[in-house]
């Protein structure tokens, strides 16, 4: 079957000969293409995470879509939230269309319906189409956040997969960054080019996706999981810069089909996790709801009331409980003397929080559920977890203007709670994933391994453990045998054939 599979290959890559593919790219250049377009979808994430944060203290917005007063603030903490019910949907849209039509190409149709919602964004001139163009444009973000990861985490060396995802998270931030100060650069202008020129800057992040993402190649574990085996094998060894045959290459791909088959004769159904059914050796319900948590545990730790309120916060409150309680404590304070001297302690401690989630809280949410699912569940699961950062944020956004309204700086107590509550949940129940391949993490789960991680070095190592290398030099060194057996066979036949040609010859002379 494998060389069979290898016979096509050659084929193929004769009749491509003549045209390039990816331009030529190859090894870490490819990678770093791929990493090129899913740091830009992810700073477009970014960049409409903040975006609507200089829209809502905008006048001419607020007078144009009768949103001005006291008695609007449930409709406008609604026109803020209804964003992130859109990308809900289309987190939900990513699992059941996502996983037919690949990585790449969801990703382009996430990247169209959003070009649909900046359209209806930045010609707005009523509420119900702010309402519409916010929740297509969610649709289409819900769609890209939920597959980019994915196609990322399919397509990086081990060695790199998690530094990769990190960093664009990295450049999520720097979305959001962007954004914020394109927010206060034009808080000075009076018209409607206030809120409708940062609403359009969405649109060059759009056509870098779309400038990138089809010339570049889909996951090659996608393709080995709905029979395009020889194409996965070209990229597979495109990505490492090496040839189709080479012992690497051909063990990844014997790993990769394992994976697949195995995880083909023990899958379940939708109904049968719901039903708790999972006897299947592989602990997909297990490892659904560590990737669903992680998303669960970075809304509810307060990062969102920062990033669609910042001018709100600034201009009210002066600051947010940044590592919770000290700046529980100087807020109060601020806001019942009007200190300055606790006003600038309030928003150092808002960029120290900042800072404390960046280096924590922001990329593993995105990271860990592409590599904790296996194979077959890889979609579905960061779509749940995708879909879980969602109706969790729409939640956090919906219920903090009111609270604000109504609690003050009694509000910010509730997520010092959350956040300490996270600790031990975090500490006691999530394996490491560091430095293991996909096909480690699957491994590991079949051995049916303990709820509590803690004491097991297989799941805390931030090293890969011992046996899965080994296990890898092994399946190698079983290639090169087997090839080599293979070439001293070809050898003797064209030996064989050699002497039979001169021994014709000689008898044609003869």
């Amino acid at each position: 079957m494998a060389n069979r599979i290898l016979w096509k290959l050659r084929i193929s890559t004769m009749r491509l000969a003549p045209k390039q593919r990816y331009f030529g790219f190859k090894g870490g250049w490819l990678v770093f293409w791929i990493t090129v377009a899913c740091a830009t979808d992810m700073t477009l994430f970014g960049y409409d995470q903040g975006v609507f944060s200089g829209v809502v203290v905008s006048d001419n917005f607020l007078e144009l879509h009768n949103l001005v007063g006291p008695s609007k603030t449930k409709v406008l903490s609604t026109v803020a939230a209804i964003y992130d019910v859109g990308c809900f949907i289309g987190a939900i849209i990513a699992f059941t269309v996502g996983e037919r039509l690949g990585r790449k190409k969801t990703i382009i149709f996430g990247t169209a319906i959003m070009s649909i919602g900046v359209i209806l964004k930045t010609s707005s001139f009523s509420l119900p189409q702010m309402f519409v163009g916010r929740v297509i444009l969610g649709i289409g973000n819900g769609i890209n956040t939920a597959t980019a990861p994915i196609w990322q985490t399919e397509t990086a060396p081990a060695r790199l997969r998690g530094k990769l995802v990190i960093l664009e998270m990295m450049t999520n931030v720097g979305g959001f960054m962007i954004v914020n100060w394109i927010n206060y650069g034009l808080s000075f202008v009076a018209s409607s080019i206030q809120w409708r020129l940062p609403l359009a800057l969405q649109f060059i992040f759009i056509f870098v996706l779309f400038a990138t993402v089809p010339w570049l190649p889909e996951s090659p574990r996608w393709l080995i999981a709905h029979g395009h085996e020889v194409e996965a094998i070209q990229i597979l060894a495109d990505l490492e810069n090496k040839s189709t045959d080479h012992a690497f290459i051909v063990a990844q791909h014997r790993e990769i089909v394992y994976g697949v088959q195995y995880e083909r004769e023990h899958s379940i159904k939708w109904r049968d996790l719901l039903r708790g059914r999972t006897e299947d050796g592989t602990k997909s319900a297990r490892r659904l709801l560590l990737g669903a948590g992680t998303q669960f545990f970075q809304q509810f730790g307060g990062i969102n009331i920062m990033s669609y309120y910042t001018p709100t916060i600034m201009i009210t409150y002066v600051g947010l409980t940044c590592c919770f309680p000290l700046h529980l404590i100087l807020l109060k304070y601020a806001m019942a003397n009007g200190s300055t001297k606790c006003a600038k302690a309030a928003i150092f401690f808002f960029f120290f929080y900042n800072i404390a989630f960046a280096v924590g809280m922001l990329g593993v949410p995105w990271l860990y559920p592409t590599e904790i699912n296996s194979l077959p569940m890889r979609t579905k699961g960061a779509a749940v977890a995708t879909a879980t950062n969602w109706i969790t944020n729409f939640v956090i956004v919906e219920i903090t203007p009111i609270g604000f309204q109504n609690l003050g700086w009694k509000f910010w107590p509730i997520w010092v709670v959350t956040n300490a509550l996270f600790l031990p949940i975090i500490y006691l129940l999530f394996p490491e994933t560091s430095s293991r391949t996909l096909e480690d993490l699957d491994a590991y789960f079949r051995s049916d391994p303990s709820l509590i991680v803690v004491g097991d070095k297989d799941a805390i190592s931030s090293k890969r453990p011992l046996k899965y290398i080994e296990k890898e030099n092994d399946e190698v060194h079983r290639v090169e045998e087997q090839d080599a057996g293979v070439r001293e066979r070809t050898s003797k036949v064209d030996l064989i054939v050699d002497v039979e040609a001169r021994h014709h010859e000689v008898s044609k002379i003869q």
